[in-house]
């Protein structure tokens, strides 16, 4: 009896060259913007932001690596391109969860928060790591299928890491808006006194989770459907629904760039007793 083989195929269509070469252009350019702030800046908790938008730009190379190589895809650009586009969005969280734990310091808001800073990253960090590791592996399984088992496989561990990045981020998005909620009701004498604009990092913050979310679920129902579903047959799904999303988180971060409340260099209050706090 002849082996099983698997019913996963690289893509259904020939990948756009020009859709591919626009994002790699501007994620190179928020990219580049982003490295520059990191390092003027010494915000070095932005580090998985600015590593996600790297992981962005490369997964498009390796779009535009496989467009050329229709109808005859190789393996290497493919794997290129869905794990790291898979992946990016994980980065940005783990920075975003990062940002509302030092914004929560820097206002001297503790008792406004759902969880204490002290627990804040790290309980937000952690999850997004389990979820991070369990895409990866259902990526790397799936990229080395030789069965419809292992294909499936794959496809079911990448939606559990997904299933946890929302439900973390669906906690993390709650905590947020108990914590805008107290602190615009009652404000505390730091939010009162500081003039950074911390209420468009909060505005920011919003943005960009929503936009994070709705990619995850997409993310969801295209492994849910399979590779034989809607999602994975057009490319256009790929480009709405994941690319631009992120695209725009990317940039919003450019535009309004988390420096410009929670700075080192700035005069804002924070101790040394507050940084220990946060790790």
């Amino acid at each position: 009896m002849a082996a099983e083989t698997p019913s996963f195929v690289f893509y259904r269509y020939q990948p756009s060259m020009a859709a591919a070469v626009i994002f790699i252009i501007i994620f190179a350019i928020s990219s580049i913007l982003h490295v520059k702030v990191l390092f003027q800046k010494r915000i070095w908790y932005f580090i998985p932001f600015v590593v996600g938008c790297l992981f962005e730009t490369v997964g498009y190379v390796g779009r535009a690596m496989s467009s050329r190589e229709y109808p005859n895809f190789t393996k290497n650009p493919y794997i290129i391109q869905s794990i790291l586009l898979l992946l990016g969005p994980t980065l940005f969280a783990a920075s975003i969860y990062m940002i509302l734990g030092r914004l929560v310091v820097l206002l001297e808001a503790d008792r406004y928060s759902l969880i204490k800073p002290r627990w804040l990253t790290k309980v937000f960090v952690l999850g997004d790591l389990l979820s991070f590791f369990a895409q990866g592996g259902g990526g790397g399984i799936l990229t080395q299928a030789k069965s419809v088992d292992d294909v499936r496989r794959g496809e079911n561990i990448i939606i559990g890491g997904l299933c946890i990045q929302i439900l973390f981020f669906g906690f993390f998005i709650v905590v947020t808006l108990v914590f805008h909620r107290r602190i615009a009701k009652n404000p505390t004498r730091n939010a009162l006194a500081l003039p950074t604009p911390w209420r468009m990092l909060i505005m920011a913050l919003y943005l960009s989770s929503a936009l994070i979310m709705a990619r995850s679920v997409y993310r969801v129902a295209e492994y849910v459907l399979g590779s034989d579903g809607e999602l994975q047959s057009k490319e256009a799904y790929l480009y709405c629904l994941d690319a631009l999303p992120m695209l725009i988180v990317s940039l919003a971060y450019n535009w309004f760039h988390p420096s410009r409340v929670i700075n080192r260099d700035r005069h804002q209050r924070l101790s040394v007793t507050s940084l220990e706090v946060l790790g």
